[in-house]
């Protein structure tokens, strides 16, 4: 099969097409036919080796794929071959056909596609994670997210909407302003002084602070907590890592609450099907629908990383493998 394996760990240049053989259905997995691979930023790290999780060279790369079961593995039950999933996994997605644990094989609602569904798994499950389950967030309190118009940021943007909370994104372009507005965030200001456009909107400040970019701004987001605030701490697209000094935590009776999604996962492979079980509804709904940046075919997975390295994604970069010309006329 035609799969995208990282080589060495020079950066996205370092990805190469290849032929290799396909994955078997062990026992306890689900092989999926790939219709579409989601690209994410930790796969941009994992190209330069700067990734915590990094597996041995080389390897097929990717984690989130939209698609249809090829062939059930023994033990497994629940599923049919044939049914539209999406699946999460460590690698692999970057192939026609990816081996996924059970566990982390989700059903997809008839009236999702399979494109936009490539771009939910890894987003939109850590966007739960940090809100809800982390952040506690609550119908009626205000939300502060940076990034808001990327991958991640746009599913906090919808998460946060769908949990009844009034959301401010903060962006750095126009066009990146005019995405989140369409998505329907309540309020939309830029990075350059946003600690300052944020008071005049919320003079007490905001009860959630969703941080996916860190640097610089992460001491001006603690400024923009009310009392009982937290801040979540998603990563560090910015590429430096800050500090907070604690007596700010102590002084604002604030909080600063680190969201590691794939970290929680360990020993919890039952919280994957537990979290799309919460957004089903919102999902059937139609309120949780990525924003799509690009589709590229498999063959330009280093251009992908490229575009996510160029920070001007306004929504999810995918990678097209097999497509979704069967469900084109009910989807």
């Amino acid at each position: 099969m035609k799969a995208v394996q990282l080589n060495a760990t020079d950066g996205p240049s370092s990805l190469a097409l290849a032929d290799v053989d396909a994955p078997t259905a062990e026992r306890g997995t689900i092989l999926i036919d790939v219709a579409y691979a989601g690209v994410t930023f930790p796969e941009l790290l994992q190209s330069r080796g700067q990734y915590q999780m990094q597996p041995p060279l080389p390897y097929t790369m990717g984690s989130e794929v939209a698609g249809t079961i090829r062939e059930l593995g023994e033990g497994v039950t629940g599923f049919s071959v044939g049914d539209r999933v999406l699946g999460v996994a460590g690698t692999g997605a970057y192939a026609e056909v990816m081996a996924v644990p059970a566990a982390s094989v989700l059903p997809l609602p008839e009236s999702v596609s399979l494109q936009s569904g490539a771009g939910m798994p890894m987003n939109l499950l850590t966007a739960d994670f940090a809100l809800r389950v982390r952040g506690k967030i609550e119908a009626g309190q205000s939300v502060l997210i940076h990034g808001a118009a990327g991958g991640l940021g746009s599913a906090l943007v919808q998460v946060a909407l769908a949990s009844g909370a009034e959301v401010v994104a903060v962006v750095s372009t126009q066009e990146k302003a005019d995405t989140v507005a369409n998505l329907g965030a309540q309020h939309v200001v830029f990075a350059d002084g946003f600690k300052d456009a944020v008071k005049e909107i919320f003079p007490r400040g905001v009860d959630l602070v969703a941080d996916p970019v860190g640097g610089d701004r992460f001491t001006d987001s603690l400024r923009c907590l009310s009392t009982f605030g937290t801040l979540l701490v998603l990563g560090f697209t910015a590429g430096q890592i800050p500090e907070v000094k604690v007596n700010r935590l102590l002084l604002g009776n604030i909080s600063v609450a680190g969201v590691g999604w794939g970290a929680a996962l360990a020993g919890r492979p039952e919280m994957v099907a537990q979290q799309w079980e919460t957004l089903w509804p919102h999902l059937s709904a139609g309120d949780l629908n990525p924003a799509t940046h690009t589709v590229l075919p498999l063959a330009r997975a280093s251009e992908a990383l490229e575009i996510i390295d160029s920070r001007s994604v306004r929504g999810k970069v995918l990678l097209e493998v097999g497509g979704d010309a069967n469900e084109n006329a009910t989807h």
